[in-house]
């Protein structure tokens, strides 16, 4: 699985998340590309610069927008069309829109008007449109499927906006925030922007230190100011996880606990054949002693992350449990493949499990063998040993007999 860990000791901003992703390693060329087909028509004079810039002694990268418009103030469905029309991916045009639509949800809950009609005013200038889809087009290049960052420092202080001096956070910053972790800071300065709010807070799945990863690159985006008391950086890393000696990638799963001791068996039976038909990859009981000393069940389920809701939803409806227990673990699997082995009775399907490419176990599947064994009058036991022997001779010789 492919990480990007934000880092954001100082905040985040439009301008600094691109140039992190820069620094990085994704193309500018291949960025600038993507803007022009965002500018084109527009008879817009823009000015991008990309810089490698030095803050306390960290080399980083600065992407820098001048526009030459005069005209700052666009409503959300502006924009929304402005990137609709846009020969741009469908993908850049969703992840585009869907980080305005957060600035846009926060402005009308704080101004008490429909999110179409929220005027931008800072936000909605070219230089923060061009910052928030050329975020999109970077992300979107580096393959990332998890992102996490850590809490998100605010700054103190006053800003200067549209609407008159606004004490720091804005507040349109605190409402895209809402959910997400903050990190106390007497930095006289606004250090994280509406805009940098809203690309951590559409794109991070969960916060926090950085997680358990093999890094590949490290990248540092600038902000514009040069403070004295710390390095004005943002830090992404991008990473894999679960790696084993197989170099194949874990898995990020949900686990689903429950204790139970009023249940009757019948409906325990009926809940796991529900529970595996709505996709959970395992589900078992477990004998438990619980509160005066009654007899009871711990029912654990696994599956993958997005079934977590509907799993939830089952066994609220279907069991007497009035409170589950949930957690992310990773989960790592060796390459299986499943073969047909020859035995001198018939065919029987064989699992093998792969480590680099090595057998590391070769089981017969049960019901074959035991269907052969059946039909032909010998031992389970024997036709399991000889399909066993077979598919490891088929794979000693390479699948050449």
């Amino acid at each position: 699985m492919k990480i990007l860990y934000l880092d954001c000791p100082m905040g985040v901003s439009g301008d600094m998340f691109l140039g992190a992703l820069i620094d990085l390693g994704v193309d500018s060329k291949m960025i600038l590309r993507e803007l022009k087909k965002l500018l084109a028509g527009k008879g817009e004079k823009i000015d991008i610069s990309i810089t490698k810039e030095v803050r306390h002694s960290i080399s980083a990268t600065g992407f820098r927008v001048r526009p030459g418009e005069s005209h700052h103030h666009r409503t959300f469905r502006d924009i929304r069309r402005m990137i609709k029309k846009s020969p741009l991916s469908p993908a850049v045009k969703e992840l585009s829109a869907s980080i305005f639509r957060a600035i846009a949800q926060a402005e009308a809950k704080i101004h008490g008007i429909s999110e179409d009609r929220v005027h931008f005013h800072e936000v909605g200038a070219m230089d923060s449109i061009i910052d928030i889809v050329g975020a999109s087009v970077a992300f979107l290049s580096l393959g990332i499927e998890r992102v996490c960052s850590s809490p998100v420092p605010l700054g103190s202080g006053r800003v200067k906006t549209m609407h008159g001096v606004l004490p720091v956070p804005a507040p349109a910053t605190l409402e895209i925030l809402k959910g997400v972790p903050i990190r106390k800071s007497d930095m006289p300065f606004e250090l994280t922007t509406p805009t940098g709010a809203a690309i951590v807070k559409t794109l991070a799945d969960e916060y926090g230190s950085a997680p358990d990863m093999v890094m590949d690159g490290i990248g540092y985006g600038a902000g514009k100011k040069d403070f004295v008391e710390a390095a004005n950086v943002l830090r992404a890393i991008v990473g894999r996880s679960g790696r084993g000696e197989d170099g194949r990638a874990g898995e990020r799963l949900c686990v689903l606990e429950t204790n139970i001791d009023d249940m009757s068996p019948q409906i325990a039976g009926y809940l796991m054949e529900r529970l595996f038909g709505l996709g959970a990859l395992d589900v078992y009981f477990t004998p438990v002693t619980m509160k005066k000393t009654r007899p009871g069940v711990l029912l654990t389920a696994l599956a993958a992350e997005e079934k977590k809701d509907a799993l939830m939803k089952a066994i609220f409806d279907e069991s007497t449990s009035i409170g589950i227990r949930s957690w992310t673990i990773e989960r790592r699997c060796l390459e299986r493949k499943t073969l047909k082995a020859r035995t001198d009775w018939g065919e029987a399907r064989v699992k093998v499990a792969l480590r680099e490419g090595v057998a590391v176990n070769i089981q017969p599947e049960y019901d074959d063998c035991k269907a052969i064994a059946e039909k032909n009058g010998v031992p389970l036991k024997k036709v399991m040993d000889f399909a066993r022997a077979s598919a490891g001779s088929y794979l000693k010789t390479g699948g050449k007999k």
